[in-house]
């Protein structure tokens, strides 16, 4: 069984990723693989380099306020691609928002301050990596359609 694939990503002009940079790091040492974008990602970017890397999640972190703008853009672009590949979040997301944002789409929203292996967990729990068992050949196969 590979490794859970990871892909954290900073969209838009937020420019403080201290918050990514330590999730990334707990899902690094929790036995994922993380690619991180960096700073002042695209939405195309993001969801090109999750395409391209094969990850099993993409977790965007956004503290701007852009999240009802930016989210709604990379679940219509992997839309767009047949990319079968589910949307986590953190960063500084009122309540209300969450609410619409899990509506339209993302699976979870951490909020600030949430503990790091609650994150894992979450993801260890409901990501799974694309040889777990259980998860069928067709939605292997669907997360590689372009």
């Amino acid at each position: 069984m590979r490794k859970i694939r990871v892909l954290i990503g900073k969209p838009g002009l937020d420019g403080h990723d201290r918050g990514a940079k330590v999730v990334a790091a707990a899902l690094r040492d929790a036995g994922m693989e993380v690619i991180y974008t960096g700073l002042h990602q695209t939405c195309e970017a993001i969801v090109e380099a999750a395409i391209q890397e094969d990850v099993d999640v993409i977790g965007l972190s956004i503290l701007s306020g852009a999240h009802m703008t930016i989210f709604p853009r990379v679940l219509k672009l992997l839309k767009e691609r047949k990319a079968n590949i589910p949307v986590i979040g953190g960063g500084i997301i009122p309540q209300d928002d969450v609410k619409k944002l899990e509506k339209m789409g993302v699976k979870k929203i951490f909020g600030p301050g949430t503990p790091t292996n609650e994150i894992v967990e979450w993801i260890k729990n409901n990501v799974g990596g694309k040889n777990s068992p259980g998860q069928s050949t067709k939605s292997k196969k669907s997360r590689k359609q372009k």
